[in-house]
């Protein structure tokens, strides 16, 4: 099995580590940035439940270049989501007929793009429902619960084996959308997260801010009802009624959502990341992509538009959102 990550930051790193640690050999394929930086520390990767799993610098196999994918029978495709189009045209030039390609990314159409110009290989769509803090020299740490979800497609069957001994089974679906959408109503908090600028648990313990959160999913719900799409449950509460449970005070919040906040005080969202390295985030393929449902079905989604706003306004002139402040700015 000749595995390759295309696309090596955190969620790449992450996933192709514990692989590697586990005895399925990985080639990870990234910027000159991070193979530095895992041939100074190699990788060690860590969870909320306690794992701690190192692989030695020169155990890592990391190239710079597109051509280092050529006899690569699996492709983790783990680049961000505004890179989709320009990794799939690298890919074209050099992968082989028959190779299998997952899109481990954020959004719901990225697995979409592959499959348009990967004609002769097998595209897999899937979904990373954790999070994965970058803490630097080659530390990943996964901060919350959930393996890995992709689509049923018998060509997944030979890596079943290697995924669960690393820890991160792939839970297969017959149909990914209502996953993907699923999960972009979590992923919804990133900027609101990213805004607050606090751990995850710690905005999440605040009624203020959840209720940005919920005011984004409620209107994200209405338009995937009128779109005819249902998220699937991958909560113990049924996404529609999450919000609901999201505006509760803090002390009944804390009571009946315990679960939701038994997560790691070192998580954080990759968009909270983003901003702290100066990098553009993934606002488009995120709330942008609750705007341009809305579009679709001649509506409009003023909540999520303003979180884009004032996310692509942060990535030039930081600051930080108290919990009433953000509400507030949503409510107008």
């Amino acid at each position: 099995m000749k595995i390759v990550v295309y696309g090596a930051g955190g969620i790449g790193c992450y996933v192709g580590g514990r692989l590697t640690a586990t005895g399925t050999p990985v080639t990870f394929v990234g910027r000159q940035r991070m193979a530095a930086e895992l041939a100074a520390h190699g990788l060690h990767l860590t969870d909320y439940l306690g794992a701690d799993l190192r692989v030695a610098p020169d155990q890592v196999r990391f190239e710079t270049t597109p051509a280092a994918a050529a006899e690569a029978d699996l492709v983790l495709v783990t680049v961000k989501s505004a890179a989709t189009e320009a990794a799939a045209a690298e890919l074209a030039e050099v992968l082989k007929p028959g190779a299998i390609v997952m899109s481990f990314q954020n959004g719901v159409r990225n697995g979409e793009l592959l499959r348009s110009r990967l004609s002769d290989q097998v595209v897999v769509t899937g979904m990373v429902p954790f999070n994965v803090l970058n803490r630097g020299a080659g530390v990943f740490h996964q901060g919350t619960e959930g393996a890995l979800d992709v689509q049923r497609d018998p060509a997944s069957t030979p890596y079943l084996e290697a995924f669960a001994r690393a820890g991160l089974p792939l839970t297969q679906h017959d149909d990914i959308l209502p996953v993907q959408w699923a999960k972009l109503l979590l992923n919804l908090n990133n900027p609101v997260n990213a805004l607050s600028n606090l751990p995850l648990r710690d905005e999440l313990s605040q009624r203020a801010y959840r209720r940005c959160l919920a005011a984004a999913q409620s209107e994200t719900l209405g338009l995937l009802d009128a779109a005819g799409i249902r998220p699937a449950q991958l909560l113990a509460v049924p996404m529609h009624r999450f919000p609901a449970v999201l505006r509760l005070p803090d002390f009944l919040f804390r009571r009946l959502a315990a679960k939701v906040l038994a997560i790691d005080p070192l998580a954080r969202t990759s968009m909270w990341e983003d901003l702290e390295a100066g990098r553009p985030t993934e606002i488009d393929y995120l709330n942008g992509e609750v705007v341009r449902l809305a579009e679709s079905l001649g509506r409009s989604a003023p909540v999520n538009r303003r979180l884009v706003e004032l996310i692509r306004a942060a990535e030039t002139d930081r600051r930080t959102w108290s919990g009433p402040e953000l509400l507030r700015e949503l409510q107008r």
